[in-house]
């Protein structure tokens, strides 16, 4: 008895050192001065531009020749024709970006849009519409600007944004932030850029991720969050734990079977 409380002890001390020395990587932007206001000029920062696969949702608009615009609009309708009906089965059609970077426009016909920010593309369909509508008013949005969360994060999903200016805690915040037992100091994004796949590590405890050039996040990035071996740890004892009351039922009953079979 004695024995058994001596190891109780030693194993209440050793999880409470474990504990106190996890949590130094808990805390983000740990060397951040939190005792005054402190101003940091964005720089890293730079618009979002139009790359393959991404859908545009391209509205025309004219209050001198309304009926001339509606060819246009057609990609603002929803998938199964009713509008009203926003779940992710149902998406608004769009202009789909091919593999080229062309969306195919009417009347204009094919039109090159890859690398264009949605301000440019705007800008370059008002004056080429011109021809075909009076006083065109253009007005764009990426419908399919998503951001992939996995690992150990409250709400793992992949998450559609309306906004193009997305950044790494934006995305985690729509996730439900990190558990406890996330890894704060390692946190993955990964990320395709012309045909090739890259592997970023982010350090979340620095307030050098606002410097950072991933900050800001692109249309189908992934980000993942590896859980620390606490985690583990637990699944794994609950696992042996387990184990251990279904080994000894059964023992149990192998010896009352015999018992009885004896008898």
């Amino acid at each position: 008895m004695k024995r058994t409380f001596i190891n109780l002890v030693i194993v209440g001390l050793l999880f409470f050192a474990a504990s106190c020395g996890t949590y130094k990587q808990v805390p983000y932007f740990q060397d951040l001065d939190r005792s005054s206001v402190v101003s940091q000029e964005i720089k890293n920062y730079s618009p979002f531009t139009i790359q393959s696969g991404d859908i545009l949702g391209i509205s025309v608009t004219s209050n001198s020749d309304p009926s001339a615009v509606a060819v246009f609009n057609y990609n603002l309708n929803r998938v199964n024709g009713v509008n009203s009906d926003f779940t992710p089965s149902n998406a608004v059609v769009g202009y789909l970006v091919d593999s080229k970077g062309n969306i195919q426009v009417p009347y204009l016909g094919t039109m090159k849009v890859a690398g264009y920010t949605t301000t440019d593309l705007r800008d370059q369909l008002e004056k080429s519409l011109v021809k075909y509508v009076n006083l065109p008013v253009v007005n764009i949005r990426i419908l399919n600007f998503k951001i992939g969360v996995m690992g150990d994060v409250m709400k793992p999903d992949v998450y559609t944004f309306q906004n193009e200016k997305v950044s790494i805690l934006d995305a985690l915040s729509s996730a439900g932030d990190l558990t406890i037992t996330g890894k704060r100091q390692n946190v993955l994004l990964i990320r395709e850029v012309n045909g090739k796949r890259e592997f970023i590590p982010i350090d979340l405890t620095s307030k050098k991720l606002f410097e950072s050039p991933y900050y800001y996040l692109r249309n189908n990035d992934i980000l993942y969050v590896d859980p620390d071996r606490t985690k583990f740890a637990q699944y794994d004892t609950g696992y042996r734990t387990a184990s251990l009351i279904i080994s000894a039922v059964s023992a149990v009953s192998l010896v009352i079977t015999v018992i009885l079979y004896h008898k």
